[in-house]
Order: C-alpha cells, then structure tokens, then sequence
C-alpha cells in the first residue's frame, strides 16, 4: 500500500464516522451512558481532536515536503472546515441542529489534537529515510 493511502485512510474512514454519526437523529441512543455526562462542546472537542490528530499526521508523512511543513496550520484549516461541512450537514437532520459553537469547540479541538500530535512527532520522530523507504 502507498505511504499516501496508508495514512490518509485512517483521516477519511474517522471523517466518514463524523458523517455518520452526524446523520443519526438521536445519537444519544448509541452511545454509552456515561459520555452523556460531558458538555456536547466537550465530546464536539475531544472527537476534533482525534480528525486534527489524524490529519496531522497524514500531512507530514502522507504528503511531500512543503505540505509537511505546514502540517499543523493546515491541519487545523482542514479539520475546522470539516467541521463547518458537519455542521450544514446537521442542519439538514431531523432533530439535530446546527451551531456555530459547536464549530468553535470543533476546530479548538483540532489545534489540540493536531498540537499534540505535533509534540509527540518531535519526541519520536520518524526519519525521513524510512518515509522514503516507504513509498518505494
């Protein structure tokens, strides 16, 4: 498998979670009891984190270099603008609305996520020769 599919999979199957999850009209229903006990502005953050994280990390190793190194402003872009999509697309669900807090909460949650994968990169940095061992 190609080093781009192998990291841009991950980001596209957990954005199509997102999507599905987004679809559902009382999401309540399946989800364990306890997560209901966090602020939505908290579950919108800690689920943006994880698509900042992802995208992060397929941005420096899935991509070339001068997108590598503006890894964590465009993962930031681009998992906010996900979750502006989400939002118009949850204006359209039955029983579920739209808010622009929501999409606060969301792209905060993407420059933690993002943020934190950036700091683990820099502690256990992959070499850039095994990356280009990979896409051979």
């Amino acid at each position: 498998m190609s080093t781009f599919l192998r990291y841009w999979i991950p980001v596209c199957a957990y954005a199509g979670l997102i999507f599905y999850l987004s679809s559902q009209p009382h999401p309540e229903d399946d989800l364990p009891s306890f997560v209901l006990s966090f602020s939505d502005k908290v579950l919108h953050g800690v689920e943006y984190a994880a698509l900042g994280g992802l995208c992060y990390r397929a941005l420096c190793r899935g991509t070339n270099e001068s997108w590598g190194n503006m890894a964590l402003p465009l993962a930031v872009f681009f998992t906010s603008l996900y979750g502006v999509s989400d939002e118009v697309h949850q204006s359209f669900v039955p029983f579920r609305d739209s808010s622009w807090l929501d999409w606060v909460a969301d792209t905060i949650g993407a420059a933690v996520g993002a943020a934190v994968m950036s700091c683990l990169d820099s502690l256990w940095p992959v070499s850039s020769a095994s990356i280009i061992r990979n896409k051979r």
